[in-house]
């Protein structure tokens, strides 16, 4: 009999195996036992005051009732009457066959068996080694402690029941307790429903209100999806019942391997074998993408990055090719190497832990979700760890679809300071999931990372996508189509600047140049983290997903804005009520960087800004959180007129994209915030600018040493999206207004006006 797996947890579960070991097993043992009820206690105390009179009348010590109570009593009582059986008939056997006189009393009162502390404690001792010993260890161990064979066997096999009853009780309460939660949530949502009224006539609101047809069709879909996870909790309940085994429970190792696949192969289409199979193939190809050079790869000439020779890619993988000769979707492969500050054991589980990796690439990952845990991994490092997974991914502006993608992904030790994290799409798992989703599919990608000591990580990160074509708004359809905006380049820039930010968070010694205006370490981190969030929200809130439906209106200067709205209700990180959000993406013909040290400048705020009347900003706190002096967080303070207000804001750049995001702060709040109080409920409601380059990299007119002289052309353009988020109304079943709208539209196109102005570029 094995140790009860864990793993068969469905994928919301973020239970973990607390019985991995014995000796932990036989800790929790005597938590369980000592917990047992007053009349348990009492009957079992009699019993043993009985024996011990019965050899002596001596009064045992405490220890050792300690231990005969951890092998007769507690869980161990769910043991079988046989087994009870065959203890009380060693404990005949070892009295004298020749007294009789005490024949009749043994019939009315069996006497069990009684170890000695120090049998007790040799056999726990070769249990944590073994808890399945052979022939031989049980002739050893029986000789070395005096004892028969059967009964090492039989104290070995009660032992083996004892832990296993303790683990399937506490595998039922956190059975028990995540359906509860679940149960909760879906009460929570039905309430919620429930209460939703009309503002004019106060009657219950339909499924025909337009306002609310969104908001109501997700409740549906999450309500689907927890009802779905509480009848997995159900099947599996009723497949191991409390005091049953699994038929592999006997298999020791094997069963750490499990998953909730093994009973749901029917969803997904694929047995287990040939999912491992082909993770297996993409591992090898992985590897071979990362560090094969020319003809696989060759390097451009003009942008520098590295270019897959598709030719030579189907010879050296054999990949099949259609009968036109041609891929029918479009092919984007890239690869980009780099150094991040970052420890390789917490990069590889913030690849496997799908929050950690979706805070991890918050401007590209909208969305983000472990379907399906199908094998665990070994150790605390989860090595060969696999499980499908559903991302979507998206560019900071609504103009481009997202993509939707479902893969495998698994993470394995190639050697001692070098592991691989490969995703791949398998066929057939769109299509029982959700074939309406199929719009991307991965070819095996990944990164190989390799530990450079001293907190230092190399990355060779490659991309390989299969794509849909589509049709990309003009503006974006370079970026798109060359392969930046999902490319190697982008992940890999990213996971450089939320790596270098997690080392400023964290820095005791960071100099004062680079931290002013907040006096104290804890100050700085809770700044810093309310920066995060708000730039994290930013992100959620600009894309296209499915989050958001967006609708297109034309500002006074002509350019396309986008608004959508939603409603916060519970959330203390927004204010609560409707928010308006609105969009506008504009190219440009200025340089990404120019642009960037433009907005992010408090002495030049006054041209864009116009909730500043054209008055000053000043900077109170400073805070770096990056080698870049873009990289920073400020909080400003803007006078006027009427009032003074602080400013909270987060500029960000990497080699691929740069973000200026603000939000106004209540000042008193933001001065507790300064002195170290905790900022997770504080209401922020960010607005700001993504900028990126065009994807035009165009050769400069002239060649010259003269920095001068070579143009602008060289830099190319720039796409600048400008967002603003705006609390409408504080009731969250008001409805949105033309003049919200209207609003949100004079400052876009005031914004875009003043920017276009102050950089000389009205008529590009």
């Amino acid at each position: 009999m094995g140790v009860v797996d864990m793993s068969n947890n469905p994928p919301t579960s973020r239970t973990k195996d607390f019985f991995a070991s014995p000796s932990l097993s036989l800790s929790l043992a005597g938590i369980f036992r000592d917990a047992g009820t007053p009349a348990e206690t009492a009957a079992n105390r009699e019993g043993e005051e009985g024996d011990e009179g019965s050899v002596g009348g001596r009064r045992r010590s405490r220890e050792d009732t300690a231990e005969i109570s951890s092998e007769n009593s507690g869980p161990a009582r769910s043991r079988s009457a046989e087994d009870i059986d065959f203890d009380a008939e060693l404990g005949e056997q070892d009295e004298d066959d020749g007294d009789g006189d005490n024949k009749n009393k043994k019939k009315k009162r069996k006497k069990y068996h009684r170890h000695t502390t120090e049998q007790i404690r040799e056999m726990e001792a070769l249990f944590k080694e073994s808890p399945h010993p052979d022939e031989k260890q049980r002739q050893q161990l029986s000789k070395q402690l005096g004892l028969a064979p059967r009964q090492v066997k039989f104290w070995f096999q009660n032992r083996r029941t004892q832990i296993k009853a303790i683990q399937e009780r506490h595998e039922n309460s956190l059975f028990k307790g995540e359906m509860e939660k679940l149960r909760d949530e879906n009460k929570a949502m039905r309430e919620q429903i429930n209460k939703s009224c009309c503002p004019n006539c106060g009657s219950a609101t339909t499924s025909r209100d337009a306002t609310l047809t969104t908001e109501e069709q997700q409740l549906r879909i999450e309500n689907a999806r927890l009802k779905s996870e509480v009848e997995k909790l159900r099947a599996a309940l009723v497949k191991y019942p409390l005091g049953t085994s699994s038929p592999a429970s006997s298999t020791g190792q094997d069963q750490e391997n499990r998953s909730s696949l093994d009973f749901y192969t029917g969803i997904f289409g694929l047995e287990k074998s040939r999912i491992m199979e082909i993770v297996n193939q993409a591992m090898e190809e992985l590897q071979k993408m990362a560090t094969v050079g020319e003809p696989l790869w060759v390097r451009s000439v003009e942008t520098g990055r590295e270019i897959l020779n598709y030719d030579e890619y189907i010879k050296e993988f054999n990949i099949e090719v259609p009968a036109t000769g041609r891929p029918k979707r479009s092919i984007e492969a890239s690869r980009e190497t780099g150094v991040v500050f970052v420890d390789l054991p917490k990069l590889v589980q913030s690849f496997m832990d799908v929050n950690q990796w979706k805070e991890m690439f918050p401007s590209i990952i909208s969305k983000a979700a472990t379907v399906d845990v199908i094998n665990n991994g070994e150790g605390d490092n989860r090595n060969g760890a696999v499980q499908l997974m559903f991302a979507e991914l998206q560019m900071l502006t609504p103009l481009v679809p997202t993509r939707e993608v479902y893969f495998v992904r698994c993470s394995k030790q190639l050697s001692a300071e070098q592991w691989a994290v490969v995703d791949v799409s398998i066929d057939k798992v769109e299509d029982n999931i959700d074939a309406s989703l199929v719009k991307c599919r991965k070819r095996p990608s990944g990164c190989i990372i390799e530990d450079k000591s001293n907190g230092h990580c190399k990355v060779i990160w490659v991309e390989h996508l299969e794509c849909q074509k589509s049709t990309v708004q003009t503006m974006y359809r370079s970026i798109v189509n060359s392969g930046l905006a999902f490319g190697a380049r982008h992940w890999v820039a990213t996971l450089q600047l939320q790596c270098e930010r997690l080392v400023f968070f964290m820095a005791t010694n960071v100099p004062m140049k680079d931290s002013t205006g907040v006096a104290t370490l804890a100050g700085r981190k809770s700044i810093l983290k309310m920066a995060q969030r708000m730039t994290s929200s930013f992100c959620r809130a600009i894309g296209a997903s499915s989050y958001h439906t967006w609708t297109k209106i034309t500002s006074k200067t002509g350019d396309d804005i986008r608004i959508a709205s939603r409603k916060n209700l519970n959330d203390p990180g927004e204010p609560t009520g409707v928010i308006l959000c609105a969009v506008s993406s504009v190219w440009l013909p200025v340089s990404p960087f120019t642009l960037f040290d433009f907005l992010r400048d408090e002495t030049r705020r006054n041209e864009w800004d116009i909730m500043l009347n054209g008055g000053p900003a000043q900077t109170i706190a400073n805070l770096s959180k990056g080698q870049d002096r873009g990289n920073a967080v400020t909080i400003q303070t803007m006078k006027s007129k009427e009032n003074s207000m602080w400013i909270l804001q987060d500029s960000c750049i990497n080699a691929y994209e740069s973000m200026v995001v603000y939000a106004p702060v209540d000042i008193t709040g933001m001065q507790s915030v300064m002195t170290g109080c905790d900022s997770s409920n504080m209401a922020v409601l960010s607005s700001g600018f993504s900028i990126l380059p065009d994807g035009l990299e165009s050769r400069p007119m002239v060649i010259t040493s003269r920095q001068e002289d070579r143009g602008s052309d060289s830099e190319g353009g720039t796409l600048l999206t400008v967002a603003f988020q705006v609390l409408t109304n504080t009731s969250p079943t008001a409805k949105l207004t033309m003049e919200s709208v209207e609003s949100a539209n004079t400052l876009i196109s005031c914004t875009l006006r003043n920017i276009k102005t102050s950089l000389q570029c009205e008529d590009g």
